[in-house]
């Protein structure tokens, strides 16, 4: 089961970078690295930071933020692999940029009435953290797994969903069992981690 799960996923994957490689080596600027975008990714997650720590509450803007974010992060990976230039501390930026985006506003949101949810969804991400800490001391590196991809997805929809419906309120129940699935893959992609740093597919630095 774990197996099949894991190549379906990654053939819609594939078949997502099939469709995007061709409008990306014909339309995109090649000035505009990977990295670029990830840096962008940065930015707008500590401006939505400061946003919230500062009472802002407007849905409408958080979402365009959110939304912007988590496109880049869907494009970026693409961009990089259509052009070739996929590089090592892109994909640790790529992790950063990641939970960096994540991690505050689901505290926002679900600190007051899921702080359970919450924190189940914060282990599998300190534990990956600590996973790349010692790749670093080891010189490798772990790059980003299908199962890691599925929980980004399926958190930014949930998160959007509460965003756009229910925040600064209590989040609506089809948002939180969607981020109950996110937690689900969360742990499977603490799993697959594991398998690839005991096999020989950790990347070297």
């Amino acid at each position: 089961m774990f197996s099949q799960l894991k190549s379906f996923l990654e053939r819609i994957d594939y078949h997502r970078d099939r469709l995007l490689f061709p409008f990306i080596r014909k339309f995109w600027p090649r000035y505009i690295w990977p990295n670029h975008i990830t840096i962008l990714r940065i930015i707008i997650s500590v401006v939505i930071v400061f946003l919230l720590i500062f009472g802002f509450r407007d849905r409408l803007w958080l979402l365009s933020l959110f939304i912007i974010g988590a496109l880049l992060d869907m494009v970026d990976g693409s961009v990089a692999r259509a052009l070739k230039r996929e590089t090592k501390i892109g994909a640790l930026l790529d992790s950063m940029a990641d939970r960096m985006l994540l991690l505050p506003i689901g505290v926002f949101i679900l600190f007051k009435n899921y702080v359970w949810l919450l924190l189940f969804l914060m282990i599998p991400e300190i534990i990956t953290g600590i996973m790349i800490l010692y790749c670093r001391t080891k010189n490798k590196i772990i790059t980003a797994t299908i199962f890691g991809k599925t929980k980004m997805v399926i958190e930014c929809v949930a998160l959007s969903v509460i965003i756009l419906f229910d925040f600064p309120d209590t989040p609506s129940s089809f948002p939180i069992i969607l981020l109950y699935f996110a937690v689900a893959f969360a742990f499977l992609n603490v799993v697959l981690n594991i398998k690839v740093l005991k096999s020989k597919d950790a990347q070297f630095l």
